[in-house]
């Protein structure tokens, strides 16, 4: 059995879930009102999570340290993800790149399929992933979501262009 709580940020309220074991899900909760914040020991693998992600929030952490629990899931998505885990605070790679990566180079779709599957959002940050030419591609929180996060880690690069007139 897996315990939970509530962490409210900027882009909504996520449900985090773990054990002993670590961090099993970090993903916007479904019912953004109606919600029990637990009462889990300061050192559970949850509770880290909170820590770390209000810290990353606020724009005092770039990398997350924390134990994860990705049992059940195949060997093929463990590689992607574990190779997401790798793409810098504010970079981007593209999907042919982490297929590159993984040494699958035709597997540009499957990782897709995997960044998409991703049940660690923000932690395992599939939202550094971008189309080759450079575009957003899809993102389970919607492209807008994906550009503030992207915004969040850098804020130069990815600037909302103003208008002139």
């Amino acid at each position: 059995m897996y315990d939970s709580t509530y962490l409210p940020t900027p882009i909504g309220l996520f449900k985090i879930t773990g054990s002993s074991l670590g961090v099993r899900t970090v993903q916007l909760s479904e019912k953004q009102n109606e919600v029990e914040f637990s009462n889990l020991p300061e050192d559970h693998p949850v509770m880290e999570c909170c820590r770390q992600m209000e810290q990353y929030f606020k724009g005092e952490r770039k990398e997350f340290d924390l134990k994860l629990d990705w049992s059940g899931e195949s060997d093929f998505q463990q590689k992607v993800w574990a190779e997401l885990i790798k793409i810098p605070y504010g970079k981007t790679v593209s999907y042919a790149d982490i297929a590159e990566r993984i040494g699958n180079p035709s597997a540009v779709r499957a990782v897709g399929l995997a960044n998409r599957n991703n049940p660690i959002a923000i932690v395992v940050p599939c939202h550094r992933v971008i189309g080759k030419a450079g575009e957003l591609r899809g993102y389970f929180y919607g492209l807008d979501t994906k550009m503030d996060l992207l915004r969040l880690e850098n804020p130069v690069r990815f600037a909302e262009q103003g208008s002139l007139f």
